[in-house]
């Protein structure tokens, strides 16, 4: 698997102990949460940060976590997922895009797992955003998370749109600067409330779902329920009108 710099994903999942990185977490978490509640199926997934259940809300069966990283229960390439085409009613993708390599490819595996009206969440960093001002001052060897290569919410839409998905939800959010400190971060707290009336689109954490949708796709009505409507149209109608009952009268004289 090629990423941006080794052992991504874990030092992704350390920097979210961080009094910034809880910061950016619970947010997150609160949106995923929102996401994933109204999503049914048989199968949904999450790549990357398996010790996060970013699907807890979700009430389909069958859910389970891809780790990037070795060591993980099940390790895989978000490039090449070990997963059947067309299988996946929902997938949830935390912060996977900005440390691939190929993040358009991560989407085009993304495409081909998920079913036909399948779900897709994705949380990225903001571009246009006072995390995304440090992150362009910042060395690209400098620590996570300001090593990713941020990808700006046009972008991502414009790659979904390119590839059949819809999208179907999305928030901004985080608006404190990226202070690293709780005291600073709890002090700039009134910002949350004042970035989400003035300046919406200048969140540090963006959190966007997307459906799948099929062109040329239409439901097929199962032959059973063809035969029930069928043998409902062929059942007499009862009449209870009066020139109904005086035909059923002659009828029965003659």
């Amino acid at each position: 698997m090629d990423i941006v710099a080794p052992a991504d994903a874990s030092t992704l999942a350390r920097w979210l102990e961080t009094p910034s990185g809880a910061y950016v977490l619970g947010w997150e978490q609160q949106q995923f949460d929102s996401a994933v509640e109204d999503v049914f199926g048989f199968l949904a997934m999450q790549v990357g940060l398996p010790g996060i259940d970013f699907l807890r809300r979700n009430r389909i069966s069958y859910r389970f976590p891809l780790a990037l990283e070795p060591g993980g229960a099940v390790t895989a390439d978000p490039l090449q997922l070990p997963i059947a085409s067309h299988s996946v009613d929902l997938l949830v993708l935390p912060h996977v895009l900005e440390f691939s390599s190929d993040p358009h490819g991560v989407l085009r595996e993304a495409e081909r797992v998920l079913m036909p009206e399948g779900q897709i969440v994705i949380s990225g960093f903001n571009t246009l955003s006072l995390w995304g001002l440090k992150q362009s001052l910042s060395r690209r060897n400098s620590a996570y998370p300001w090593n990713a290569r941020m990808i700006g919410l046009l972008r991502l839409k414009d790659w979904l749109k390119l590839l059949g998905f819809e999208l179907n939800g999305g928030k901004f959010g985080c608006y404190a600067p990226p202070f690293a400190s709780d005291k600073w971060l709890s002090r700039s707290a009134f910002m949350e409330k004042a970035g989400a009336r003035w300046w919406p689109i200048a969140g540090g954490v963006y959190v966007v779902r997307a459906v799948k949708r099929t062109v040329g796709m239409r439901l097929v009505t199962p032959k059973w329920r063809k035969e029930r409507a069928q043998a409902r149209a062929l059942a007499p109608v009862a009449q209870t009108n009066g020139h109904a009952n005086s035909n059923t009268n002659r009828r029965d004289d003659d």
